[in-house]
């Protein structure tokens, strides 16, 4: 589905960005895995090609707040490849404080969260929706999440700790994932007649080591499996990549096992 297609991945190093460069690569794309963590990057970047021999991929570092690191990213890629066909932004930025429940949020905190993930949302969707405006195509996807959808169910929390510390859904979180979904349509109205387009997947919660009983709470929402493997998002992801979802564009595809219901 995604052959002669050169697609970036950033956080290309993260639970679900892996998953979505192994998915590329089986439908025989080819990927520049996108991150901050440069040492890691070029481990994965061996063990992939131990996995697929064949496969057609590179690692470039990224810092998705600061707009040189995007545009050296975008010009190694062109250079490389001779063009790009779509960028996946599925970056986690946050700070060190970050899960604090919320009255323990400080203004600053709360800034510096919104400004380095939903900020480099904005970015990197700016300085290649331009790219591509020239380029005359491409294709942007930003991952977002079902609390960009609805109010978290705090109960699914309550009493659970991890590290001796209190389970929460971060306050940052909701005006961060809603405001990437909205950004994402924005962008698909304002390149409008570009052949450039924006989409959005907002998955549910992806299993991660979490305690069971959290799991067990959670579980009861979904219609069928409740939480999710990183693997379960990877359909979709090549989906909207491939000329299959070409008039797909604006739209927030929210995978979930129906959680939101």
């Amino acid at each position: 589905m995604l052959k002669d297609k050169i697609i970036i991945i950033a956080g290309g190093l993260g639970l679900l960005g892996k998953n979505f460069v192994k998915g590329v690569i089986d439908a025989k794309g080819s990927v520049i895995i996108a991150d901050i963590n440069e040492s890691t990057g070029n481990d994965f970047k061996k063990n992939i090609l131990t996995e697929y021999p064949n496969a057609i991929l590179d690692f470039h570092y990224l810092d998705i707040t600061s707009e040189s690191s995007i545009q050296k990213l975008i010009k190694f890629t062109q250079k490389k490849f001779g063009k790009i066909n779509a960028f996946v932004n599925t970056s986690y930025p946050r700070n060190q404080n970050w899960g604090n429940t919320f009255e323990d949020v400080s203004f600053k905190d709360f800034c510096e969260n919104i400004d380095m993930h939903l900020g480099g949302y904005f970015l990197c969707s700016q300085q290649f929706g331009i790219f591509f405006r020239q380029q005359g195509f491409g294709n942007i996807i930003n991952i977002s999440s079902i609390y960009g959808v609805i109010a978290p169910k705090f109960d699914v929390y309550d009493g659970i700790a991890i590290n001796n510390r209190t389970m929460t859904m971060p306050v940052e979180y909701a005006p961060i994932k809603s405001g990437i979904i909205h950004l994402t349509k924005y962008l698909s109205k304002y390149f409008k007649n570009t052949n450039v387009r924006f989409n959005c997947i907002s998955p549910g919660g992806i299993l991660s080591g979490q305690p069971q009983e959290f799991i067990k709470k959670y579980n009861f929402y979904g219609c069928s499996k409740g939480m999710l493997d990183p693997q379960d998002i990877v359909g979709s992801l090549i989906f909207l990549l491939s000329d299959g979802s070409k008039y797909i564009n604006g739209q927030n595809l929210i995978v979930d096992d129906g959680w939101t219901l």
